[in-house]
């Protein structure tokens, strides 16, 4: 992705003409309402989705997986979100229901090196499947190919590697609607300013497809249906601290535009640092909207604050798709190139079922209290 603010153009262009028209209505709420029935999201060559609710597998396939005495590692760009450990979570459940035995779980700090140094140690203990979301789809080719060539079962999120062939090297990769969410988050973000304001973009400085489809489904999504919405600062953050850069970049822009009404954050982590920079420039007013579900905006959102609306993924039942589809691999079954799930837009009205939606379980107190 390189540098967001000129890369994402030409995408955003192509997939606002030729897909996000149709799900705009006359209102940010009819046109929320409409994303609850598409996916606006293509896989990363291109494909077209396949909804998760056809991945299935029956009691004899069941049967047979569970004969197999399989095992399975999973390589996680990054876990320190509620959304990582939700995606565990499903895999997890799923892995079990099928027999088959998580034998390593890593987490790469979003640190393409650290990544590849996981994959080869887990490769030494011969795992029969690898669930996996790539850092950096170049830098971690070599490795991913390594265990392909191993005859290991591969089954991506979100991305995959760079030269990867689906039905070849890899069973099958499972997304949320990343492209649909991001066009959530704008029309939520919309409705929260009625329309009219100024408003500055907080991306991934990175070369990252999931991140990078949010982007330009916001920013395209703004500049086509709100004109009178001005894009008047982006910056990126590279991270590790996504927190704390989101934060000097968020004060950045307050500074350098008293007028801005509201700010747009890649995911929920860097949102923390943007609400944390509207507490300290004493801009209590600040509109935030976001993509993913975490507690602590959810909290924030919970108690009226900063946070007033975000799209949601459904990461439990993405780690149980990606299972499912790792049985696909285990029998030789045929599966789809690209599997999506349909983006959720969240407000504090809905708040509280979107979390059991996402998490399949209940809000925590921590959220349940905040909304009184």
């Amino acid at each position: 992705m390189g540098h967001l603010k000129t890369m994402g153009l030409l995408s955003a262009a192509l997939l606002a003409g030729t897909m996000a028209g149709a799900a705009f209505a006359q209102s940010p709420d009819e046109a929320l309402a409409a994303l609850a029935n598409q996916t606006l999201s293509t896989g990363p060559g291109g494909e077209k989705p396949v909804s998760a609710s056809e991945i299935t597998l029956n009691d004899d396939e069941l049967a047979k997986i569970k004969a197999m005495g399989a095992t399975a590692a999973i390589v996680m760009h990054y876990g320190g979100d509620d959304w990582s450990q939700a995606q565990i979570n499903g895999l997890e459940t799923q892995f079990k229901a099928m027999g088959i035995k998580v034998i390593a779980t890593t987490d790469a700090g979003f640190s393409a090196a650290k990544q590849v140094s996981d994959i080869e140690t887990i490769l030494a203990q011969k795992p029969s499947v690898i669930i996996s979301i790539p850092t950096d789809p170049t830098a971690t080719a070599s490795a991913y190919r390594q265990a392909a060539e191993a005859g290991v079962k591969l089954v991506f999120m979100d991305n995959v590697p760079a030269g990867f062939v689906a039905g070849n090297d890899y069973v099958s990769v499972v997304s949320a609607d990343n492209y649909g969410n991001g066009v959530a988050s704008a029309h939520l973000m919309a409705k929260a300013l009625n329309g009219k304001g100024q408003i500055g973009i907080v991306f991934h400085a990175a070369d990252f497809f999931v991140t990078r489809q949010r982007y330009d489904a916001f920013k395209a999504t703004i500049e086509k249906d709100y004109p009178d919405i001005k894009i008047v600062a982006e910056q990126g953050i590279g991270g590790p601290d996504f927190t704390g850069d989101a934060d000097r970049a968020a004060s950045a822009m307050m500074v350098a535009n008293p007028g801005i009404n509201g700010i747009w954050a890649v995911w929920d982590v860097p949102a923390e640092g943007v609400i944390a920079a509207a507490r300290a420039n004493g801009r209590d007013d600040l509109v935030i909207t976001t993509i993913d579900l975490g507690e602590n905006v959810a909290i924030d959102m919970a108690r009226g604050g900063f946070i007033k609306g975000l799209g949601a993924q459904r990461p439990f039942d993405q780690g149980v798709t990606e299972a499912k589809l790792a049985g696909y691999g285990l029998l030789g079954k045929e599966a789809p190139a690209y599997v999506a799930l349909p983006a959720l837009p969240v407000e504090k009205a809905n708040l509280l079922d979107a979390w059991q939606a996402v998490y399949s379980t209940e809000a925590p107190a921590t959220i349940r209290d905040s909304m009184n």
